[in-house]
């Protein structure tokens, strides 16, 4: 979905952040229907804190990003993926994320599982392979199931928006993120457009 938004905004010419902002602007200004699922507000100021901290549009020469906003568990994230091309390889160097999940009772906690979702989430998108072939699985233990390593982990940094509002939920809302931040970021450095997951399969491009 992130990476579709992205390659909407791509072919329309307009910066993907700024096009997130404007539908969600049109969609609280012109709503179809009820919208009691989630805040239009809320999201857009994790977008706006994420897209403020990490940099955006002013990244270092060398230094691709790519975005991602997404809404779990009554908890908005947006993430910006830093990827460097080193030896002719993306790698993902920097996660910065932006959360509002109420009030921050423990931050030590909440920190835990923000970055412990978003290292799951490169896992995965990168690397997590799991097959069948006839009903039967491929893989029957970690030695034949890749996972993200620890010298593969990027630094994350998180911004919690100031909140008195009840406490959601934060073991599941940075992980799905972290895979369409990193898919468009992987864009931006090559061009090419990440279509399946793991990204690692492509061999072309991830060596």
């Amino acid at each position: 979905e992130q990476s579709f938004i992205d390659e909407v905004a791509d072919a329309i010419g307009v910066d993907a952040v700024q096009f997130r902002l404007d539908l969600l602007q049109n969609g609280k200004e012109n709503p179809v229907g009820e919208n009691d699922y989630y805040d239009i507000d809320k999201l857009m100021g994790v977008i706006k804190l994420a897209a403020e901290k990490s940099g955006w549009g002013n990244a270092p020469q060398g230094v691709f990003q790519g975005f991602s906003a997404y809404y779990s568990h009554n908890s908005y994230v947006a993430e910006v993926a830093d990827v460097v091309v080193e030896e002719g390889v993306p790698r993902v160097k920097k996660m910065t994320c932006a959360v509002d999940c109420g009030i921050v009772v423990n931050p030590i906690a909440a920190l835990n599982q923000i970055e412990g979702g978003i290292v799951d989430g490169i896992g995965h998108a990168m690397y997590g392979d799991f097959s069948f072939e006839e009903g039967q699985p491929q893989q029957s233990n970690f030695n034949q199931y890749r996972m993200i390593r620890m010298k593969e982990a990027p630094v994350v940094e998180t911004y919690f928006v100031e909140s008195l509002n009840d406490p959601t939920g934060l073991g599941e809302p940075t992980l799905p993120p972290a895979g369409g931040a990193i898919a468009n970021a992987i864009h931006a450095a090559t061009g090419e457009r990440m279509y399946s997951q793991p990204f690692v399969k492509v061999k072309e491009i991830l060596g």
